[in-house]
């Protein structure tokens, strides 16, 4: 198989609570049904028998051996120090090299983050990595970021945030122009901590989409289609939402236990919920992508199934053929340029 630059992804396949099994099916599922080209990355002998069960490799679909795998609870810095030969490495080395488009794990995010940062390296300007990841909303989905990669952040962090949320939304989501909000305590200018304060007054002259602050309720109302904010604050939402549409679900499953009418309403509302649930499902779009990295990075949920797994590649076959890379690293150099003579964001 020729997989070259032109589309392949490497996918860590011993990343994720279920890996291989999922990985392996998801990646045969997405070469099978949809022609993508896939780099299934791990100890060779084990990835053969998990393929085994799929009947004859498709074209499309090459296994790279890896002998060493990160743990969940490895620390972040493995992939670099202690298991260079892992298969989050390899795979990202694949993309380093120019073998692949775009690098795919369900495994150890903060190694994720590392080995992407420091294998892959990042685009010319873009001091730190953000992972973005959508939440659900009544209409569409928005696109929040950082979830979690950076705890503290400057005010000009947050602009490039915003920079590549917008682009990210655009080629990936199919947003045109999408609304940029900084997530605050107010609407109003001047509500805030002294971060998002300063990064309200440099984002209004970025030349983006820029709405001001918004709220944590307009998350979901559709008023905004990226939202910015330090990955302390973008993780607790993130949190907060995947446990809110948990406990919706399993409230109402209790009430319509609890009376024979409460079980017909239920019934009667069953497509309703199955659509609520599908929006909600981390499973439908795979994982967060790790924006700022100069090749594609998506980071799957931990307990990602094959549907999951399926989802990110789609997603991150999308994001390296979207030239989200590129449009990012030419917004950053304008803005790098402007702050050179004008100081338009600073330290």
């Amino acid at each position: 198989m020729d997989a070259g630059r032109s589309g392949a992804i490497a996918l860590d396949a011993m990343g994720g609570d279920h890996a291989p099994a999922a990985t392996v099916q998801g990646a045969v599922e997405v070469v099978r049904e949809l022609g993508l080209e896939v780099f299934l990355v791990g100890p060779e002998a084990t990835l053969r028998r998990q393929l085994a069960e799929f009947g004859p490799t498709p074209r499309g679909l090459q296994v790279v051996n890896a002998v060493e795998v990160v743990a969940m609870d490895d620390p972040p810095t493995t992939p670099i120090r202690t298991k260079p030969r892992s298969s989050m490495a390899e795979a990202a080395r694949l993309v380093h090299d120019g073998r692949a488009c775009a690098f795919v794990t369900a495994g150890n995010s903060g190694a994720a983050m590392v080995a992407a940062k420091l294998i892959i390296g990042m685009i010319d300007g873009v001091e730190r990595p953000a992972l973005a990841t959508p939440v659900p909303g009544i209409d569409r989905q928005t696109l929040v970021l950082d979830v979690g990669a950076n705890m503290d952040c400057k005010p000009h962090h947050l602009v490039q945030f915003a920079v590549m949320g917008h682009f990210y939304a655009e080629a990936v989501l199919g947003i045109r122009n999408p609304r940029l909000g900084i997530l605050s305590v107010g609407k109003e200018e001047g509500k805030g901590n002294r971060v998002t304060v300063e990064a309200f007054r440099l984002l209004r002259d970025v030349g983006l989409n820029f709405i001001g602050n918004i709220e944590g309720r307009d998350v979901y109302s559709n008023t905004v289609d990226v939202v910015v904010c330090d990955g302390f604050v973008g993780n607790v939402v993130l949190k907060v939402s995947e446990g809110l549409g948990e406990m919706i679900h399993g409230f109402l499953r209790r009430e319509a236990r609890r009376s024979p009418a409460s079980a017909i309403g239920l019934l009667l509302a069953k497509g309703a919920l199955a659509a609520f649930k599908r929006k909600a499902d981390y499973a439908e779009y795979g994982g967060a992508p790790l924006l700022g990295v100069r090749g594609a990075c998506l980071v799957g949920h931990g307990r990602s199934s094959a549907k999951a797994i399926r989802n990110a590649l789609l997603f991150a076959h999308s994001y390296a053929m979207g030239g989200v890379v590129d449009h990012i690293g030419e917004k950053i150099a304008q803005l790098r340029a402007r702050q050179e003579t004008e100081g338009v964001y600073g330290a």
